[in-house]
């Protein structure tokens, strides 16, 4: 766990006071308001420059994400063609079989070497 994590989580334990629904209707009546109402202006301009940091941070991460996203959807686009590659290998494989035959007929006997 981060030093940020734990940060915000005692904030909220602090902003939000009490338990089950009764401590989050404090809150909004009174908690978070409240609690940052008695914090100086240059507090609560850098709290306020932290969420805006935050926010830019989170835009940027789905932006990457929705980036890469666009590029995976176009790599499956290819798995149809995928598909079709097994069959064409095995004539492939076929066609090689013939020719190394025709290569060893070629060849026997070439240089004095009889075939085996």
């Amino acid at each position: 766990m981060t030093v940020a994590t734990v940060a915000e989580r005692g904030g909220w334990r602090v902003a939000i006071p009490g338990d089950g629904n009764k401590g989050i209707t404090d809150a909004v009546n009174g908690g978070v308001p409240s609690i940052l109402a008695q914090l100086p202006s240059g507090v609560q301009d850098f709290l306020l420059l932290m969420i805006i940091r935050s926010v830019g941070s989170i835009e940027r991460s789905v932006n990457g994400l929705l980036d890469i996203a666009g590029k995976v959807g176009a790599n499956t686009a290819n798995i149809p063609q995928l598909q079709a590659t097994a069959p064409v290998l095995g004539l492939i494989v076929e066609e090689a079989v013939v020719q190394d035959g025709y290569m060893n007929a070629l060849t026997d006997g070439y240089g004095g070497v009889e075939a085996a």
